[in-house]
């Protein structure tokens, strides 16, 4: 992948597809064509294949997704599913017929069976029953990377995957109904100062342990596998396993995340675990040997990390509430 290919980044405008423009941009690359929701629906097949037929990208980056809490999956299953797998399916076969070679899918840990053994390797894939609260997307994510196998195989294309853990960092989605802990956390931490409460409580015992990436190491490792050579990558994945984990390969405790969240914000008050509540799942871990092995690893430091997304939250508190999916 050169600095003057056409790269078009589906997504652009969520928190995953906004850092891989940044990264795209410090690298210099120069070409990058993006599209809002409003200017092409990534549902509507005939739209987007006549977009790539326009454009002709030489790279084309999945950052697209509809995306949601498990009250949103649990109450729109029918729409996590069926817009998901529409929107990897019309770029993914829209890409082909127009030509082009190389493209980026980006997927995420739930394609992994709920009871996976720990680190969770690439080949535990298919390997057990999905968590039910999010199913319907994770199978879609999971025919997303079949759909990139079954091309190279097929056409001999240069279809990638890979599956992050839990990301943060800035463009996340902030609002307490349906966004995840670290953004939850922060605007809880955040309203608990502003309004001097004297304590902030957290669902759980906050001994569950979960991995956290920051977004502009996502974004990093995004550029690194385009980049990287076909038959340096060959040596790490097979036909028909070929996503690769990305992730830290270290986890914290729920607890240990509040507390270092608790002094970024600056909230003096006290944190009371509310051991009544639901834990979830007590440990989830990728195993990152592939992606470390390929000669990347991540740099951002969770603390680091942590206060550039709350100085992102405190300039942009009027956006932090929405959810971008572009």
């Amino acid at each position: 992948m050169n600095r003057d290919d056409k790269i078009y980044v589906a997504g652009h405008n969520g928190m995953v597809g906004s850092a891989i423009i940044r990264n795209l941009n410090g690298k210099d690359f120069v070409n990058i064509v993006t599209r809002s929701s409003s200017e092409l629906d990534l549902t509507n097949q005939q739209d987007v294949h006549v977009f790539l037929q326009k454009e002709k990208p030489g790279c084309v980056v999945i950052a697209a997704a509809k995306v949601g809490g498990i009250h949103a999956n649990n109450s729109y299953p029918a729409d996590f599913i069926y817009q998901n797998l529409m929107i990897e399916a019309n770029l993914i076969h829209g890409s082909y017929l127009a030509g082009v070679n190389k493209l980026l899918f980006l997927g995420s840990s739930c394609i992994y069976p709920k009871e996976s053994l720990q680190p969770i390797k690439e080949e535990y894939l298919l390997d057990g029953y999905l968590e039910e609260t999010n199913e319907p997307y994770a199978v879609s994510k999971i025919a997303g990377i079949k759909l990139c196998e079954s091309y190279n195989r097929q056409y001999g294309t240069d279809y990638r995957s890979i599956m992050p853990t839990n990301l943060y960092g800035p463009n996340d989605n902030f609002n307490l109904k349906n966004s995840h802990v670290i953004p939850a956390l922060i605007r809880k931490f955040h309203e608990a100062k502003v309004g001097n409460q004297s304590s902030v409580e957290i669902w759980g015992s906050g001994k569950p342990m979960r991995e956290f990436l920051y977004v502009d190491d996502m974004a990093d490792v995004s550029v690194y596998i385009m980049q990287l050579d076909k038959k340096i990558l060959a040596k790490e994945i097979k036909p028909m396993l070929s996503h690769i984990n990305i992730g830290t390969g270290t986890d914290v405790t729920i607890q240990d995340v509040a507390y270092i969240i608790k002094e970024v914000v600056g909230f003096t008050g006290e944190i009371v675990f509310n051991p009544k509540m639901p834990d979830g799942t007590k440990r989830k871990l990728l195993d990152v040997s592939k992606i470390q092995n390929l000669g990347w690893k991540h740099t951002i430091a969770l603390r680091d990390g942590l206060k550039t997304t709350y100085e992102w939250f405190l300039k942009n508190k009027k956006i932090a509430a929405i959810i971008t999916n572009d």
